[in-house]
């Protein structure tokens, strides 16, 4: 069958932010991957050339809407330079793919999968839509087994399953990309093939610098796909980092075999771009101003990870989300508690007492713990082992609001057991305080992979011997 050369549409009625709109198009479709060729005479001033040469720049874009013969794109790479004359449109008639397979794994890209590490393009045997392919419910199988991350914190109270969905709630000043880090830097599934897909959406220039130093060691030994959109890359981009790098875990897990851990982060600066792209398509706003359909989208995210009946992989997913104000009632972190199984929430109490990770584990849960802990998963007493750490908790909080109410000299020796309980718990974690993001430790990792902050065979997280 002949493949016919598409037509290339010149009438374009509307640059407006990351938009343009295309007129005499047809039989375009939805989310329609699209070519932009930008001639001199669509550049803006100062931008058309280069000495006495002219110049055309390609960009890329996506069909978000179709009314009669107009279309609406939006263009990946932004419209900056753009004007209406001298642009070109044409439309592939499928939607964005990108190449999937083992040549991912060992690259630094860009949140658009572009290299950044000095390499060649990513190429693979075979594309995949980054959109995802819905995934048949009665072919899914439930969550099981743990993926240890290597923070006792995490692993022993709120233990992760794998196919799980587990994000981590946390506020601005915590240091919830430095645990996004180091918990993909350390995480493991035992002995079985193990890859980490690391998404980084609206970072700044110092934090991506020290989210490659930290990821170093597990990118070299070809365990690790980083993804970095930075703070100043087009809004655009931002919305298909995370759907990229979920595309290139779901073939490394359910074709290739192997346990993926998706670390995705910060999913408050995703939204964001979704609200600025919705204002500009003048879409009727919902709560916050944030688009109506904010809960489906995040959905359309979280619900790609799993397991697969009859295939050996999972993809195990851990998004990072910031809090505006410290409000968990926030549109982004109450639709996201409504789709995950869980959630670790970083306490800035804690922080400002130097323990680190700051982990609330009174408000931290795994509802599917029980299906990645306990015998033949890590310690046959791992679970008891939890439930009393958490009921031990409770009893110091309650204790030390008693406190403040009658005085600590009238507490019970029971209430200032649990109150040197809490005690001891903080000062087994790494006192940290003043630390800057730009020094970030190097890989956590001891001998054998294991944690430097997992405390030896005493933690229930650590498999018995």
């Amino acid at each position: 069958m002949t493949d016919w050369p598409r037509p290339s549409y010149t009438g374009i009625a509307r640059v407006r932010g990351p938009l343009v709109v295309v007129t005499g198009a047809e039989d375009v479709g939805w989310d329609e991957f699209a070519d932009i060729r930008v001639g001199p005479q669509g550049a803006a001033a100062g931008n058309e050339a280069v000495g006495n040469e002219a110049v055309e720049d390609d960009r890329h874009g996506l069909v978000l809407d179709t009314a009669r013969d107009r279309v609406l794109v939006q263009v990946l790479e932004g419209t900056g330079g753009m004007r209406t004359e001298g642009m070109r449109v044409t439309f592939s008639g499928a939607p964005l793919r990108v190449p999937v397979g083992t040549a991912w794994l060992g690259r630094v890209c860009d949140g658009m999968g572009q290299p950044l590490d000095g390499g060649p393009p990513v190429l693979g045997g075979a594309g995949a839509p980054v959109a995802g392919v819905p995934l048949n419910p009665v072919h899914r199988e439930p969550p099981a087994e743990p993926v240890l991350t290597g923070i006792s914190a995490v692993d022993a109270l709120t233990t992760l399953a794998r196919g799980q969905k587990l994000p981590i709630f946390s506020r601005a000043g915590l240091p919830h990309l430095e645990l996004a880090a180091q918990i993909a830097a350390q995480a493991s599934a035992g002995d079985e093939p193990f890859c980490v897909v690391f998404a980084a959406m609206g970072l700044t220039h110092a934090d991506a610098a020290a989210v490659r130093e930290t990821l170093e060691g597990r990118s070299a030994s070809g365990e690790l796909v980083l993804l970095l959109n930075l703070a100043d890359a087009p809004v655009i981009e931002r919305t298909v980092t995370p759907r990229i790098a979920l595309t290139v875990a779901e073939h490394l897990a359910f074709q290739e075999g192997r346990h993926v851990l998706v670390v995705m982060g910060d999913m408050t600066s995703y939204c964001e771009a979704l609200r600025e792209v919705s204002a500009a398509r003048g879409e009727i706003p919902a709560r916050r101003a944030y688009p109506g359909y904010l809960y489906s989208d995040l959905a359309s995210l979280y619900e790609r990870c799993g397991r697969v009946r009859g295939r050996p992989g999972s993809v195990t997913l851990v998004p990072v989300l910031t809090m505006p104000g410290g409000d968990i009632t926030h549109p982004v972190p109450d639709l996201t508690g409504y789709i995950t199984e869980g959630q670790i929430v970083l306490s800035a109490d804690l922080h400002a007492l130097g323990v680190y990770p700051p982990v609330d584990a009174l408000e931290s849960l795994s509802r599917l713990m029980r299906k990645a802990a306990g015998p033949g998963r890590t310690r046959a007493d791992h679970l008891d082992v939890a439930a009393q750490t958490t009921a031990a908790l409770a009893g110091a909080r309650r204790a030390r609001e008693l406190g403040e109410l009658i005085g600590a000299g009238a507490l019970s020796d029971t209430d200032r057991h649990y109150l040197d309980f809490e005690e001891a718990c903080r000062g087994r974690s790494s006192p940290r305080a003043g630390r800057s993001p730009a020094r970030w430790s190097r890989p956590w990792t001891g001998p054998g992979g294991r944690s430097r902050n997992c405390r030896a065979a005493s933690s229930p997280c650590c498999p018995a011997r």
